[in-house]
């Protein structure tokens, strides 16, 4: 008795003949050598695991430090750029303080809040694991 566990259910596709293939998301017939579907979504080696996936809420708890979830979803240019901008970002909201007996210092929450809703926004970047062998009991 061979039992085997995984996550997902199996999407067993049938072979077709000739020089067709179903699209692993809808079924739909596409040529083998097709790089997207015309019906959903699909595209040729974007297909991941769910353990590849970021997760969106983690992201935005990371940029609290402003750049961290954008590191941590695989955009690491884009998470440095955003630490790098805490800085003057910091500098204005410092002399703002000043200016307005410590209102200015509200101004920071809502760089806070951009770099978390650009970090849930923006499109993973995760890496699949090269060859997913499930759960060992």
């Amino acid at each position: 008795m061979n039992v085997e566990y995984t996550d997902a259910p199996t999407a067993a596709l049938e072979a077709t003949t000739g020089d067709n293939m179903p699209c692993p998301y809808c079924g739909h017939l596409l040529p083998k050598e097709a790089e997207r579907c015309d019906r959903c979504d699909w595209v040729r080696g974007a297909t991941q695991t769910a353990e590849a996936k970021a997760s969106d809420a983690v992201a935005v708890m990371f940029s609290i430090v402003p750049g961290l979830g954008h590191i941590y979803k695989g955009h690491i240019l884009a998470g440095l750029l955003w630490m790098i901008g805490a800085i003057p970002v910091g500098i204005f909201v410092f002399l703002a303080a000043f200016a307005s007996a410590g209102w200015g210092l509200g101004l920071f929450f809502f760089y806070l809040a951009a770099a978390m809703l650009h970090a849930y926004g923006i499109e993973d970047r995760v890496v699949p694991p090269k060859e997913d062998e499930g759960e060992e009991y």
